[in-house]
């Protein structure tokens, strides 16, 4: 395959990315259910299987377009369902069950630096072609996808896992005002993230809040891979 297709541009970072968010959404609705919340495993969505988790939209549209202009790869699954009513105790299951993802992508881009690592160990100081190319160009992005998806799903903005934090952080009383902003969270992010930026550059929330920490902290991954390469 050639490196410079649009195909392979794309395959190398849609890849990992359904990959981290298939993971991502499962790990909330694992914790969901150790907390007293078995939904997401009545709908079947525990499964590992994609197709359970693709969202047309966030998970091939955007990050195609994203990867073939060469713009931050990010985008979203269908979210697996929460019924944070039926937790054991519902204010700090939803601080749990809302880490449960990040943690999840943190924990992915530390298999993905070990594989990295063991990949080039074995190859020594071979140049990689081919199928080791592409594994390798996966590899990596598969750490930073990662890497930024568990920040920018940090971002204290509803209906992000971040948001929930906050909401499970804040008094009853304005925990509710809070979460009746998620039904906004989409519109305004998607303002704020593609259209703001094009108008006002310096207004970049992406770069200036999200990309600066998920670089130092995949520079972090990379430097075990390193070590573990030799």
């Amino acid at each position: 395959m050639n490196p410079d297709s649009i195909i392979y541009r794309a395959a190398v970072w849609i890849i990992p990315l359904v990959i981290a968010i298939v993971f991502h959404e499962v790990a909330h609705g694992l914790v969901a259910r150790a907390l007293g919340d078995p939904t997401a495993a009545e709908r079947k969505r525990l499964s590992l299987n994609p197709l359970r988790h693709v969202d047309p939209v966030g998970t091939v549209i955007l990050p195609l377009i994203l990867a073939v202009t060469k713009m931050p790869v990010f985008g979203w699954a269908k979210p697996v369902p929460v019924n944070y009513a039926r937790l054991r105790n519902p204010r700090s299951g939803m601080v749990l069950v809302a880490l449960a993802g990040p943690g999840m992508n943190l924990l992915l881009a530390l298999v993905g630096a070990v594989l990295i690592g063991l990949l080039f160990l074995i190859t020594g100081e071979a140049e990689l072609g081919g199928a080791g190319a592409f594994a390798a160009e996966n590899l990596f992005n598969f750490v930073a996808v990662n890497v930024f998806l568990a920040l920018f799903n940090l971002l204290p903005v509803p209906p992000f896992d971040g948001g929930h934090v906050v909401e499970g952080l804040l008094p009853p009383a304005l925990a509710a005002r809070w979460a009746s902003l998620a039904k906004f969270g989409f519109p305004l992010l998607f303002i704020l993230l593609l259209v703001v930026p094009t108008i006002w550059p310096d207004a970049n929330i992406v770069e200036r809040l999200v990309l600066p920490p998920a670089q130092a902290v995949s520079d972090w991954y990379f430097a075990i891979a390193a070590m573990i390469a030799g």
